[in-house]
């Protein structure tokens, strides 16, 4: 396959681009750094510095490449600042995103792996696995602007094929360390614990102690980013091969809590982290787990890192390795 990938040189799309490269095939990513760090981008792949926006630029590049399929995963990512800044979301994740599918589409590129989000959901009333036809409930606007993008997919069906992927919580860190999460101010937990393990911070705040769960604290299915990555890899095989528009949830359909993640982590690094509790953020939900059965029944893809300890150690490793690059 020869792949155009947006968004390559951020977390989870350099890692996609591993596991393509990894599989033997061909990578272009376009990225414009304004997230992405370019020391993520995988050696052996292509790189042009560029806005999704830029018709173009992306045009002449589809026009002088013969690619299969896109892979979208450049996009805004931060709940908070989505909720204070509702504009640059719906601006980039959504009508940036629909003039790079119109872009693509009119150059002949019609399939597309677009990276969707679990928020999507929202608060789920029910105490149950969320599967793909759970009622959409966002929360804020950086969900909104990722359903107002699939429904773009959905109402174009005649013009495209495309695979919609949600994702639960991402992380973790390649087992090689060629790509993990970098950020200038991190808002994922299992980062944040990370940079107080490297001693980069003092302790993690825990946003909401009166949940209604086991220990009061939110509830997330942790799903490896390379594992992800690998799910790309086989749904975009099955695009090409089937020319079939679908939606799949990605996670393990496994629910550990904030404090489950620290006390995990304590067990591991003998008692390293402090936290503290204050309250609630403004969109964030009590508890995602995902409903996987319809990913397992579609692809023969199996988890290989499907273990918290693992997704802990690999995050903290990576970290420390850019700890250590930059001092």
């Amino acid at each position: 396959m020869n792949i155009l990938l947006t968004g390559g040189a951020g977390y989870i799309g350099s890692h996609a681009a591993l596991s393509l490269l990894d599989d033997g095939h061909k990578v272009h990513i376009i990225d414009n750094l304004s997230t992405g760090n370019e020391m993520l981008i995988p050696k052996n792949a292509k790189f042009t510095n560029c806005n999704i926006n830029n018709e173009e630029l992306i045009s002449n590049l589809i026009q002088s490449n013969n690619f299969d399929l896109l892979m979208h995963f450049a996009g805004f990512i931060q709940v908070e600042e989505s909720v204070k800044q509702p504009e640059k979301y719906f601006e980039n994740n959504t009508n940036n995103a629909i003039k790079l599918f119109n872009t693509c589409k009119n150059n002949g590129l019609t399939k597309i792996v677009f990276s969707s989000t679990a928020a999507a959901y929202g608060l789920v009333s029910e105490d149950k696995l969320i599967d793909e036809h759970t009622n959409l409930n966002p929360q804020n606007p950086y969900a909104e602007s990722k359903i107002k993008t699939e429904k773009f997919l959905f109402d174009n069906k005649d013009n495209f094929h495309f695979i919609i992927l949600r994702y639960f919580n991402v992380a973790g860190a390649d087992k090689k360390l060629r790509s993990g999460q970098i950020s200038k101010k991190s808002t994922h937990l299992i980062k944040k614990i990370s940079e107080v393990v490297v001693g980069k911070r003092d302790q993690i705040e825990i946003f909401g102690n009166n949940y209604n769960t086991p220990d009061g604290t939110a509830i997330r299915d942790y799903i490896h980013v390379s594992d992800l990555a690998d799910i790309h890899l086989e749904v975009a095989k099955y695009l090409l091969r089937n020319l079939e528009s679908n939606l799949f949830n990605c996670g393990y359909g496994n629910g550990f809590s904030v404090l489950d993640v620290v006390k995990t982590t304590n067990s591991i690094y003998q008692n390293k982290i402090n936290y503290k509790f204050s309250s609630r953020r403004e969109g964030d939900v009590e508890k995602l787990i995902a409903d996987t059965s319809k990913l397992l029944n579609y692809f023969k893809w199996q988890p290989k890192y499907n273990d918290l300890r693992e997704i802990i150690n690999s995050s903290i490793r990576w970290e420390e390795k850019i700890n250590a690059s930059n001092t």
